[in-house]
């Protein structure tokens, strides 16, 4: 399912001058997550340029067992190097980012990484929300397999500031639910199965031109209220 741009309204930009079309990617996923984001990591090409970062709910370790394991296991399957984001870092470009369990992410002034408390199955909306101000149009945002509806808000936020929102195809998700919610938004620009994210990722990214291949213009009823404001 490709939705069709509407000829009414002229296409986005397909993104900043000199180097790759979007700076940030966020890869958002729940329940059945871990293969689908091993599977994405995995097909990237090694020069893949942006940074990325991955929100998976999930709980935290036990008490004393060190660092969180998801960004290990990711490393392993990856073709950039994955770590856990760590308060104060820069994030960095062709490099990954696990934010940690019940935490949502920032970048401050400087763009280092800033977290805070986020509930269990609410980390990725204020994740997006807050990048999506950061970035703007160069955010580009996969919400991927999941329970629940988090990543709807925040893809009202990213559309709104310019970005592009992909979802895996509901049809191809151990649960359909996060999927499922961002497209009822009405701010998606492309639904592809595990299996095309990586190359859907990379010709975005990468391929001259790619992003400005597919702009779908968000629906007046989904935009924030703050997008419709002295409309």
């Amino acid at each position: 399912m490709s939705p069709v741009p509407s000829s009414a309204e002229p296409a986005a930009p397909a993104g900043p001058p000199g180097g790759g079309a979007f700076e940030a990617v966020v890869l958002a996923a729940s329940l059945g997550g871990l293969g689908v984001l091993r599977q994405a990591l995995g097909g990237l090409p090694p020069g893949f340029p942006a940074a990325m970062l991955i929100v998976q709910h999930r709980s935290p370790g036990r008490a004393g067992s060190g660092a969180d394991s998801l960004a290990a296991v990711l490393d392993r399957h990856s073709t950039l190097p994955v770590g856990t984001a760590v308060e104060g870092d820069p994030l960095l470009p062709g490099r990954a980012a696990v934010v940690p369990p019940r935490t949502s992410l920032r970048l401050d002034g400087g763009g280092l990484i800033r977290l805070r408390p986020a509930g269990a199955r609410r980390m990725a909306d204020p994740t997006l929300e807050a990048l999506s101000e950061r970035f703007g149009p160069r955010l580009l945002v996969a919400v991927l397999t999941g329970l629940l509806d988090d990543g709807a808000a925040g893809a009202r936020s990213v559309k709104a500031a310019g970005g592009r929102i992909l979802v895996q195809d509901p049809a191809d998700a151990a649960a359909p639910a996060m999927p499922t919610a961002v497209l009822a938004t009405g701010c998606v620009d492309l639904v592809v199965p595990a299996s095309r994210l990586a190359a859907a990722l990379t010709a975005l990214v990468m391929a001259p031109g790619g992003a400005g291949l597919l702009h779908v213009p968000t629906a007046a009823w989904a935009r924030p209220a703050r997008e419709g404001q002295g409309a």
